[in-house]
């Protein structure tokens, strides 16, 4: 009967704790929790305490060990306001209420890479994405001459609850575009004489080319400089994107590829953007540098030489594929030398 007692009032406190969690006043915005696969009451406990769910770990594994301990704990994301309370808390991580999906969209994914993302994610089916992508509402709001929302699925991660249909998901990206234009964007148009789709399709070719931050409004620069001077722009991601896959090196015959995305072949931007470009690759197409390049040539440390003229893009040029091919000749030597290490008989030195 003692034994019993003891464990009555030990029950009695902590169920009083728990009681005193769930009257709280639930607040602030909710708090992203992962509940890994086969994590124990304290991991969890630990987690929702660190991301400030929970103001004591303790009191929730003592509360959760008298609720039937961790039987029924399921594993994945979750959204949880802050002081929610014991008896919520753990009803939602049984139960699965408030399951979401979480959801990167890098920035320059095509829709092409995204529609996976939301497939694997969210279970919907990529027809629906492809139906979504087309909402020809969306295409008349936001003015576009292209068959898909190419571009506008602004890159970011996102959080959707669980049986989120694909139009909604797509309908969140391009809100999420909305929000981070700004007034004085539109406002620079004017400067630029250039539409919107002009600029996000400039701004995701930036996106494709670019692998140093710092280089971006050159880049850019160096395409409003052909536009401006009537040259093709001869961009290799836009023949990429006509080809619908990626090449590491664009080929004389990928070059002779029939497609309005060609900017070897035709003059001018491509009807839209190729990509989903990031807002400091937007930033680069609206304020492109100063400065009077045509040309540039990208070298294995990922950065680019720009140069004016031709003559001196030839240069480069040259000292560029001098560079790829002494990569080529390090790469082939060191897996030579992997091979002979490895095999049977050989030697080590």
């Amino acid at each position: 009967m003692r034994l019993a007692s003891i464990r009555l009032a030990v029950g009695g406190v902590a169920l009083a704790l728990g009681l005193t969690a769930c009257s709280g006043a639930v607040g602030g915005a909710p708090v992203q929790v992962l509940v890994p696969r086969g994590a124990s009451t304290a991991q969890v406990a630990d987690s929702l305490a660190h991301d400030g769910v929970i103001r004591n770990a303790k009191y929730f594994r003592i509360y959760v060990a008298l609720r039937g301990g961790d039987r029924g704990l399921r594993a994945g994301t979750y959204l949880l306001r802050k002081d929610e309370g014991f008896g919520r808390i753990l009803a939602t991580l049984r139960g699965g209420k408030g399951v979401v999906a979480v959801v990167p969209v890098i920035e320059g994914y095509t829709i092409s890479q995204i529609t996976p993302l939301l497939v694997a994610r969210l279970h919907v089916s990529a027809a629906s994405v492809d139906s979504a992508v087309r909402d020809t509402a969306l295409l008349r709001e936001l003015d576009l001459p292209t068959a898909t929302l190419e571009g506008y699925l602004y890159p970011d991660t996102y959080i959707f609850p669980r049986g989120t249909p694909a139009r909604e998901a797509v309908l969140t990206m391009v809100r999420r575009f909305e929000e981070v234009w700004q007034p004085a964007w539109t406002e620079r148009l004017d400067t630029l004489k250039m539409s919107r789709n002009d600029v996000m399709t400039l701004a995701s070719i930036v996106e494709k080319e670019d692998k140093l931050p710092e280089e971006r409004p050159v880049i850019a620069a160096v395409y409003m400089n052909r536009l401006r001077d009537g040259v093709l722009l001869q961009a290799d991601p836009t023949v990429q994107y006509a080809l619908g896959y990626h090449t590491p090196r664009v080929t004389f015959k990928d070059l002779q590829i029939e497609s309005p995305y060609n900017t070897y072949k035709h003059p001018g931007l491509p009807p839209g953007p190729i990509a989903s470009p990031s807002r400091p690759s937007i930033l680069a197409a609206l304020y492109p540098a100063q400065v009077p390049f045509e040309f540039f040539v990208a070298f294995p440390d990922g950065h680019h030489e720009f140069r004016k003229t031709f003559a001196e893009h030839n240069v480069a040029v040259a000292a560029s594929r001098r560079a790829w091919d002494s990569v080529a000749t390090v790469r082939r030597a060191d897996s030579a030398r992997a091979g002979s290490a490895g095999a049977p008989g050989g030697t080590r030195r």
